[in-house]
């Protein structure tokens, strides 16, 4: 169902498998690992499945779109040093056909469901992977938004009590809906709530989340109580109407992080939405005028970093914990560029990231996507602190 081209393999510990370019051996010293692959289209989505495995889709409009389970290398999940590994490439575990791009993929933990979202408009689409011998993935529900409308909806998801999604496109039409029967658990309705269109949101706990909107305004809201909005935090300065946010959240944490497409990052802590704990412009070459790819990411067990994406052919890794309330530049602790490495004659145009991940528990292990179908894997060093 899918071919993967294993491009180059360094290994800086045991040894470099292939020969590779030299632009890539000049930066590997950077590198404890890095591992290239080539997937057969591009994708917008990383999606863990526990430690093991992550999920890939395609996100192209007018044809299916592969939907993916692939089986880590052993090295990439294996505990300690276990030199050469026979299985050095992905393996296909699961895998089916979307009839509709898919700009969302998120799994439900503890279970063997996933919700997909995308274009046309603000359905969901549930999967199961198969737990017997088949290989599938399972178009099990199609889940209706109760406002119908053209613009993708943004989701995320919790298993407990029940599994169930929150999803939506604009701050007045968020819904939490039960995944197996569809039940409506909530919803913010037009009235009083602002028809702000969202760049991301996220589950707390059981019955709180976060709502960030494409103009920066970040809500709080409970489930459990009505006006559910419980707190707003709005952009401290202002800039031309042209800027796009994003959010992230850091794991286990109370902080919360604001991209912006100009390179501006706000730190904030949801017990006070008013303070500003930090205020940075990152060093970047440029705005992005499409920030579909805008991505902020907290590395979950490297306390203080965060990851960002999306303008260019690199991942920038910061470490946030001397930022200040008061703005000033901010130099990243790690770039990797491998998916911008192009040869001086070449005359392809630069690769564009499309998402990057954490490891869940490989303190500075990520992996990284691009428009050009590459997928990277990377350990980078932090030669402050080797």
């Amino acid at each position: 169902i899918c071919q993967m081209q294993v491009v180059a393999e360094i290994d800086l510990g045991v040894s470099i498998t292939m020969a590779v370019d030299h632009s890539i051996l000049a930066v590997c010293f950077r590198y404890k690992d890095l591992h290239v692959f080539e997937l057969q289209e591009s994708t917008r989505v990383i999606e863990w499945i526990q430690d093991r495995s992550i999920c890939v889709a395609g996100c192209t409009m007018g044809k299916k779109n592969e939907i993916l389970e692939l089986s880590l290398p052993q090295k990439l999940y294996a505990k300690g040093n276990q030199g050469l590994c026979p299985e050095r490439d992905f393996t296909v575990k699961h895998g089916s056909f979307s009839e509709r791009p898919i700009y969302e993929l998120k799994h439900v933990a503890g279970t063997s469901l996933l919700v997909s979202s995308g274009p046309p408009d603000t359905s969901l689409q549930v999967w199961r992977l198969a737990t017997d011998e088949s290989d599938a993935i399972i178009l099990e529900n199609t889940v209706q938004h109760q406002t119908a409308g053209d613009q993708w909806s943004k989701i995320s998801v919790n298993c407990s009590p029940t599994p169930r999604v929150l999803h939506g496109s604009k701050v007045s039409n968020l819904t939490i809906q039960e995944i197996a029967s569809q039940k409506v658990l909530f919803t913010t309705g037009a009235g009083g709530c602002e028809p702000e269109p969202i760049s991301d949101l996220e589950f707390l706990d059981h019955f709180t989340f976060s709502v960030c909107s494409r103009k920066g305004h970040l809500w709080l809201a409970d489930s459990r109580q009505r006006p559910s909005l419980i707190g707003c935090s709005d952009v401290p300065v202002s800039r031309e109407d042209g800027c796009h946010w994003t959010m992230g959240w850091a794991p286990g944490h109370s902080k919360v992080a604001r991209l912006c497409s100009d390179g501006r990052v706000l730190l904030s802590d949801y017990r006070d939405l008013s303070r500003t704990l930090g205020l940075a412009e990152l060093v970047i070459p440029t705005a992005v005028s499409n920030s579909d790819y805008l991505s902020l990411t907290w590395a979950p067990y490297l306390q203080d970093h965060l990851a960002v994406s999306g303008f260019n052919g690199t991942v920038h890794v910061y470490d946030t914990s001397s930022w200040l309330a008061g703005a000033g530049q901010a130099e990243p602790t790690f770039v990797h560029r491998g998916h911008s490495v192009i040869a001086p004659e070449a005359e392809e145009k630069i690769p564009l990231i499309t998402r990057h991940a954490w490891h869940p528990w490989k303190r500075r292990v990520l992996l990284s996507t691009a428009d050009d179908c590459s997928l990277h894997v990377w350990h980078w060093v932090d030669h402050n602190t080797a």
